[in-house]
């Protein structure tokens, strides 16, 4: 059995509250939430949010019958359900990403914004993912990338080691990972997806022009040239969007949950999940499935 990847756990800590709420991330809040409306579907039957948190993102899945907030951190996702109240169709999950509770083919949309720079394994990811994506699904992937010009500058400086022209991943710090555009792309489409719209994010993230600059002003203008992504990608974030076209399975409506150990569907009941194969008891607390 071939070991698995670690994983970044925030169980308990204070991110909602440390790096959003009052931290002065309205602008990178603002452009990111452009580059979603951009490349999402507006409407769709299932969407999965992967790295979902406190649910930050989650008022952007109005158009969607049935939303999963996935998460390792089941307190980000208690705080997600204290702030969602009990709206039906809201889903909070807290499993492993590279072991997803859920069966083949579920997911319309899947949407991964400011988590993948935690991805120690990124073709294990993809591979997963690729296995819970409806077939012509779409998957609005947001990465770090190395190829800024910020690294850029610092590398022909000599004020870093790693070159930004590297197509590897770089670990700046531990479970911490910028990503080159080709990398991503790559990896992308030899796990079945097929990208297809790029945008540059995040132009103006520089302290000078967020405390001297209107927010709505920066966030305009970031939206007005997000689209040079399909030219060049040199600013701090990127978004990608891909289909997945070969995929040729479709879940049937009554199987949603699966064991994430042997991937057999399972069934709650009294808000516990047994998975008649294996055995393994999963269950849920304070509106959160528990996968881990």
């Amino acid at each position: 059995m071939s070991k698995m990847p670690p994983v970044c756990d925030y169980e308990g800590s204070d991110y909602r509250t440390r790096f959003w709420e009052n931290q002065g991330r309205d602008y990178e809040d603002q452009v990111e939430r452009v580059a979603l409306r951009k490349l999402m579907p507006d409407y769709g039957s299932t969407l999965i949010d992967i790295g979902a948190g406190f649910g930050r993102l989650a008022d952007e899945y109005a158009g969607y019958d049935r939303v999963v907030l996935f998460d390792y951190s089941s307190s980000l996702l208690r705080e997600a359900h204290e702030r969602l109240g009990n709206d039906p169709r809201f889903v909070l999950v807290s499993g492993n990403w590279y072991e997803m509770p859920f069966v083949d083919g579920l997911f319309q949309t899947l949407v991964q914004v400011r988590t993948i720079h935690h991805a120690a394994n990124v073709p294990g990811l993809f591979a997963e993912l690729n296995r819970i994506a409806r077939i012509n699904g779409s998957y609005i992937l947001e990465f770090a990338n190395k190829r800024n010009l910020k690294s850029i500058g610092r590398y022909l400086l000599k004020k870093q080691d790693w070159s930004p022209f590297d197509q590897e991943p770089v670990e700046f710090v531990e479970l911490n990972f910028d990503f080159h555009p080709t990398y991503i792309r790559e990896q992308l489409v030899e796990h079945g997806f097929t990208p297809q719209r790029t945008l540059a994010s995040s132009h103006f993230r520089i302290p000078f022009l967020k405390k001297n600059v209107p927010t709505d002003l920066l966030v305009k203008l970031d939206k007005a040239i997000q689209s040079t992504g399909r030219l060049w990608t040199l600013t701090p974030q990127t978004f990608i969007l891909s289909e997945n076209p070969k995929h040729g399975k479709i879940s049937t409506p009554d199987h949603f949950f699966a064991c994430p150990k042997c991937k057999t569907p399972i069934f709650e009941k009294d808000e516990r999940l047994n998975c008649k194969k294996c055995g393994t008891v999963w269950k849920k607390e304070d509106g959160v499935y528990i996968f881990k």
